[in-house]
């Protein structure tokens, strides 16, 4: 398999953690958000949203968006599991997954951002992406607070942690205090202990600046 990745992208970091939470090898092929090189013709013809990640399956397949990858790489390759048995448990942890994914990450990436300095100016956009941060951690914090530890819903890691840790370090970019949210810290730092989120950290990848 080929993972079509930007080793800062929380989207692909997802996918990334996925795929060495499953024990699937792949190849990472880099695509430099910051020089543009997502909206090349080339890759527009590939992936029309002109975006990261992008899972290439042996067969030519290419996979787009990093939830749909990660309910494929589920569904597919079911242990370890990302979702536990239960209906009702899986339908909060998807709650939690959309949270960060759907509506606070998608608001202020690279392109909301431009498309804000470009109307308003660099502080503007900075602020922005900060406040918006803020609101979506503060939901997600709520959301987790009661269940118990280590990880997001228990003893043992689901999808919802494979989203949430990506979007901590996009968090402390652009200075947001973590205090008040002390349950997705301790959720960070449990992770950080498995192998598959080591693997897959920013700064161990091949296009790390």
């Amino acid at each position: 398999m080929k993972l079509y990745t930007y080793f800062r992208s929380g989207a692909a970091w997802r996918v990334r953690i996925g795929l060495h939470w499953k024990g699937i090898a792949f190849q990472s092929v880099p695509i430099n958000l910051k020089t543009g090189e997502q909206v090349a013709p080339e890759w527009r013809a590939r992936n029309p949203q002109a975006m990261v990640p992008a899972l290439e399956l042996e067969d030519g397949t290419l996979l787009t968006q990093s939830l749909a990858i990660l309910e494929w790489l589920e569904e597919t390759r079911p242990n370890p599991p990302f979702l536990p048995a239960d209906p009702v448990q899986r339908a909060r942890i998807r709650a939690v997954v959309l949270s960060i994914a759907a509506d606070t990450h998608p608001i202020q990436n690279l392109g909301v951002l431009k498309r804000i300095e470009g109307l308003l100016g660099a502080d503007a956009a900075r602020q922005w992406g900060h406040d918006t941060l803020v609101k979506g951690l503060a939901a997600t914090e709520a959301l987790v607070a009661a269940n118990p530890g280590p990880f997001a819903f228990g003893a043992e890691p689901t999808l919802a942690d494979i989203v949430i840790v990506p979007q901590l370090l996009n968090c402390r970019r652009f200075g947001v205090d973590m205090a008040p949210f002390p349950r997705l810290c301790g959720i960070e730092a449990a992770c950080a202990a498995l192998p598959a989120f080591k693997a897959a950290h920013p700064d161990v990848q091949p296009d790390a600046e």
